[in-house]
């Protein structure tokens, strides 16, 4: 029997960098209603759960949640780690997904393709992900643990970074937990070359491009859609180009094991 997935969307309306980018319009629905209706489309995903703060700005999350009838959980503002953890916890979990919620170009078909791997490989590998190394865009995160493997980083990961981005005690210990990685089939590497996920103002315009040009026709869209869309009209990939490469890593160097700075860019002044 397939273990019990939770997938969880993390999601918060205080972000530093764009305040409010999860309830952006994207056409004409919330952006986290369109990032959940992504991941609904996934056969694999099993229970879907949206994780976000107890903190009174994330009322609104939780109100969107109840309109649309979504299992939600709210946690911890800071420590994802905990809030993945208490949620997996609460519903039960034998494995858990993580999949952040700035990033609603995300393909159905590469979150099943990684959850997959792990399900064929359940009795042997704890985690496992396409994001180490990244090779296709970035906005197509996927991670899926063993719920026992989150258990042990919520345990022991002491360092803050280890608690705010949830999964760097488990990748960054290759020798202690059984890892595996999923690259893009088609043997590309666009990970530092395009941006589908959102911090800044221009990644929000380049992402409501692409849904105005794409998601009429057809809302099933995804990433080959988006690349033929980018290809036609360079002009859209323009928008936020400024911005590819740039992740959380770039702050981090010096604590990161498994991570160079070739796999980030610094923000230019």
């Amino acid at each position: 029997m397939r273990p019990h997935l939770v997938t969880i969307i993390q999601a918060r309306s205080g972000s530093s960098r764009l305040p409010g980018k999860v309830m952006m319009p994207l056409a004409g629905k919330p952006l986290l209603s369109r990032m959940v209706e992504r991941v609904q489309r996934s056969k694999l995903a099993g229970t879907i759960v949206i994780a976000t703060t107890t903190n009174p700005e994330d009322d609104v999350i939780e109100a969107l949640a109840h309109e649309n009838q979504w299992h939600l959980f709210r946690g911890h503002s800071t420590d994802l780690l905990d809030r993945h953890y208490q949620a997996a916890l609460y519903f039960q979990a034998d494995a858990v997904a993580k999949i952040p919620s700035d990033c609603p170009l995300i393909d159905s078909n590469v979150i099943d393709r990684v959850l997959n791997v792990y399900f064929t490989h359940v009795s042997s590998v704890d985690y496992v992900s396409n994001l180490h190394p990244a090779t296709y865009p970035d906005g197509n995160d996927v991670e899926i643990m063993s719920f026992s493997a989150l258990k042990e980083a919520w345990n022991k990961a002491s360092l803050p970074m280890e608690r705010e981005h949830t999964t760097p005690y488990l990748w960054e210990r290759p020798t202690e937990f059984r890892l595996m990685n999923v690259t893009w089939e088609k043997g590309l590497d666009f990970s530092m070359k395009h941006r589908w996920t959102i911090d800044y103002t221009e990644d929000y315009q380049f992402i409501a491009r692409v849904y105005d040009e794409l998601y009429e026709k057809n809302p099933m869209f995804g990433l080959e859609d988006i690349l033929s869309l980018l290809n036609e009209r360079p002009d859209i990939y323009e928008i936020n180009s400024k911005f590819a490469g740039v992740n959380w890593y770039r702050n981090h160097l010096d604590e990161l094991k498994t991570i160079d700075a070739s796999k980030t860019k610094q923000m230019k002044s």
